[in-house]
């Protein structure tokens, strides 16, 4: 990895929960999989304060922000403005020596700065006059975000960086490329950068921005209020800045004539990895992590095994982190690896006692229902928006009863504004008469937000 102040790197540890021991005929093995990186240069979302490098230090990095400049962008005339502010206080949180771009998105994509083609470098004179250009922003035009992304793709490229991120700001519908236009650009940029996703007031599609950012692993949120994009924008920058390895990558291997069920990822949000296998020799395969700083993940892995003999046990899975190797003049070519050291061992034991093989792990149990949570939630949004009040009562009272298990306090905060509860025990719940469409919106797209295990 290019340019990087060794002492920055994180150090990466994995820690394995388990209930290793099935019953006679027992097959599935579940386990979660706690990923740790520490004593890189910076904290991510842990800790307000981000670590500043000296100029110089710190990966390599490059970042183009992408910015909505739709005719929607216009109502009220203060929702650009207050874009403009954002992406200025975003360019302001940029280290020295970062390679950086802003894009204004429409129907087409433009480069509003530096242009060319080109990246500028960060320093106080770039980013001033990145600011200059941003003042120019108009809003007019439709929306194709593919094309956005597209460009972003080209732009990110153009440097010999470590890290490779965009931010991503939308107020409105992808209205002016079909679906399939987007999904083939989220694609083509799968791998190749990692990006968070905003949408601003409540005129966008939910699942368009968290599509987006879920392909490209990142964040997504919105920001009802546009007020708050500057603070939002500021934050996010910070996290980029803070990323340190990128395309990390979970390589799991499983002994012969076993099936690995899912992998998902559990903590900080729900994302299921599973589908993303690509493969890496005989039995193993490469899930991807995306960029890391200093921060803790967690993931929740099922992998069925050929039952064995009472007394036996067996290796389940073994599990190790990697990232893409040096190729080219003197690296080992496409496809090498360096691993980072963390590994992790799943087991499983073959019983007769019961009380061994029929207790659940505690964490495996809770994030099963932090999962659940996830989807009962999304279900319910989507059957009440459907018309179906029986239907979506039903799977938001369950959601009320998950958050209100597991101590999940601020999803069942958004639960509350969208129905009102009579007993989170049982789920009981009545659906709200009148809801605020930002506070729909919020329960969406922060559905797969999760809590951790209390230790």
């Amino acid at each position: 990895m290019a340019n990087f102040a060794k002492s920055n790197v994180p150090q990466f540890s994995m820690d394995v929960y388990q209930n290793a021991y099935l019953p006679e005929g027992g097959s599935e093995v579940n386990a979660i999989v706690t990923v740790t990186a520490t004593g890189g240069g910076t904290i991510g979302s842990t800790v307000s304060a981000p670590h500043h490098y000296a100029p110089g230090e710190g990966p390599s990095a490059a970042v183009v922000l992408m910015v909505d400049c739709s005719g929607s962008m216009d109502y009220p005339p203060t929702k650009m403005r207050n874009a403009r502010d954002a992406t200025a206080a975003a360019v302001d949180a940029l280290r020295d020596g970062v390679h950086f771009a802003v894009v204004g998105g429409t129907h087409v994509a433009k480069e509003v700065y530096p242009g060319g083609g080109r990246l500028a470098v960060a320093d106080a004179a770039t980013r001033e006059q990145a600011k200059q250009a941003l003042r120019t922003l108009s809003a007019g035009g439709g929306t194709a975000i593919g094309t956005w992304l597209r460009l972003a793709d080209r732009l990110l490229a153009s440097a010999d960086v470590a890290i490779r991120h965009g931010i991503l700001l939308t107020d409105g519908r992808n209205e002016h490329e079909s679906p399939e236009a987007l999904e083939a650009a989220l694609e083509a940029c799968a791998g190749r950068f990692t990006c968070d996703a905003r949408g601003v007031g409540t005129d966008w599609e939910v699942k368009e921005v968290t599509a987006v950012a879920s392909a490209l692993l990142g964040s997504a949120d919105i920001v009802a209020d546009p007020a708050g994009l500057a603070d939002d924008f500021t934050r996010m920058m910070e996290a980029a800045m803070g990323k340190e390895v990128a395309d990390v990558m979970l390589r799991l291997w499983t002994p012969a004539g076993a099936t690995v069920r899912f992998v998902k990822q559990v903590a900080p949000t729900v994302e299921e990895l599973t589908g993303r296998r690509t493969e890496a020799g005989p039995r193993a395969g490469d899930y991807p992590l995306g960029s890391w700083g200093d921060e803790s993940r967690d993931y929740h892995l099922c992998v069925e095994v050929p039952p064995a003999g009472l007394g036996r046990e067996m290796l389940a899975a073994r599990l190790s982190l990697v990232i893409p190797g040096p190729s080219g003049p003197g690296g080992e070519g496409p496809g090498a690896v360096e691993t980072l050291g963390a590994q992790g061992l799943v087991r499983a034991v073959w019983t007769d006692d019961m009380a061994a093989s029929t207790s659940i792990n505690p964490q495996v149990a809770h994030y099963t229902g932090q999962a659940e949570l996830a989807q009962v939630i999304q279900q319910g949004l989507d059957l009440r928006k459907a018309g179906d009040n029986d239907g979506a009562t039903a799977k938001l009272g369950r959601a009320v009863q998950l958050a209100s298990a597991s101590g999940n306090a601020d999803t069942a905060k958004l639960l509350a504004k969208v129905v009102d509860v009579v007993d989170a025990a049982t789920g009981t719940v009545r659906l709200k008469t009148k809801v605020e469409e930002a506070d729909e919106m919020t329960l969406e797209t922060r559905s797969t937000k999760t809590v951790r295990v209390k230790k």
